[in-house]
């Protein structure tokens, strides 16, 4: 597609999403009228840490830092009211997730972990699947569910970048520099994604299947915006960081590989394609550049850096279980179903 005839995904905010329960829809009255009462802090304490109400919640507040929401003011970003709120409903997803991850491994050991592949007929792989038996219309709601992090692709993960320095800073710029594209906006992987979504008649418009999405896809959105929005949590999105780059490259080769088996189109082949390579020297810069001196540098964030790998691990699974459950059984993981393909783009 010609650069002139792309829609950037990003040009506008997104509409606001339905609520799920009490806590969004009390977000979303603030957000639609700033002088609507904000829940208090202490109802967060209540409520499912993994659930969609909690979460749709949190990814809202979340994203006044990122495009924000058609016909909301930008300076909700730092409303005091919204900010205590999040904090309420950020303890209490920490806290979750400090409780079902395993504390007695080190950085050392949690990366060991995912260096070895699992399995191709171990069941829990959700590339396998799609490589071996996915069928289109499940690979359309994989890359729906995706999008609402791929079109920010790399954005959380910047916001560690002004708490690290030397060799851990330089790496982890070398890292995001080819995320961003390289200096060409038109390989900008959030771009290259975006093309993905429209091989696949897809709308890529920013955040369009927020409400498709089920709690345990918020989920993995979330927890890099909680990890990025935290200096002291930046041990653990470091390995949060690590554990993308780390699966990425073999998990994107049978990615693409379900693109060409399913006739995805180029685009949608191209995006994981890329990644294959980039992502298998990535993985070497994030261990050895990033993390190495980090420790070195800071010893005490060891343990931070396995609790974000650890805990991108756990909501991943939990991400990956609900698709393929569904899936084996014809139905759509989806919480709306996906309207049919729209036709690609013409092409110069």
């Amino acid at each position: 597609m010609s650069t002139a005839a792309y829609l950037e995904s990003r040009d506008t905010s997104p509409a606001l999403p339905a609520a799920r329960g009490p806590l969004s829809g009390a977000v979303l009255s603030a957000l639609r009228n700033s002088r609507a009462p904000v829940v208090p802090p202490r109802a967060a304490a209540e409520a499912d840490p993994y659930g969609g109400d909690l979460q749709l919640a949190l990814y809202m507040l979340y994203e006044l830092h990122y495009q924000g929401f058609a016909d909301v003011g930008d300076d909700r970003e730092w409303d005091p009211d919204l900010l205590r709120l999040r904090g309420a409903l950020e303890a209490r997803f920490l806290d979750a997730l400090r409780a079902d991850v395993p504390q007695e491994a080190g950085a050392h050991d949690a990366l060991a972990g995912i260096l070895v592949e699992p399995a191709a007929d171990d069941g829990t792989g959700v590339s396998h699947y799609l490589a071996s038996e996915g069928l289109l219309w499940q690979v359309r709601e994989y890359a729906a569910l995706r999008s609402l992090y791929h079109l920010k692709e790399a954005d959380p993960h910047a916001w560690v970048i002004p708490r690290l320095h030397g060799r851990a800073k330089a790496a982890m710029v070398a890292v995001e520099f080819d995320e961003f594209g390289a200096g060409r906006a038109e390989n900008i992987h959030a771009r290259l994604f975006a093309d993905l979504m429209d091989d696949l008649g897809l709308d890529h418009a920013y955040g369009r299947y927020l409400d498709a999405a089920p709690a345990q896809a918020l989920c993995t959105v979330n927890v890099m915006s909680l990890f990025g929005l935290h200096r002291a949590l930046r041990g653990a999105l470091v390995g949060h960081f690590a554990a993308v780059e780390v699966t990425s490259s073999p998990g994107s080769r049978r990615l693409a590989k379900a693109m060409r088996r399913t006739g995805a189109g180029p685009a949608a082949e191209r995006f994981y394609a890329e990644h294959v390579e980039a992502d298998a020297v990535h993985e070497q810069v994030v261990r050895h550049e990033v993390i190495e001196p980090l420790l070195a540098a800071e010893p005490a964030l060891d343990a931070d850096v396995a609790f974000g790998i650890q805990a991108t691990g756990l909501l991943e699974d939990a991400l990956g279980a609900l698709l393929l459950s569904a899936w084996r059984d014809a139905r759509s993981a989806l919480r709306v179903p996906l309207e049919p393909a729209v036709p690609r783009p013409a092409g110069p």
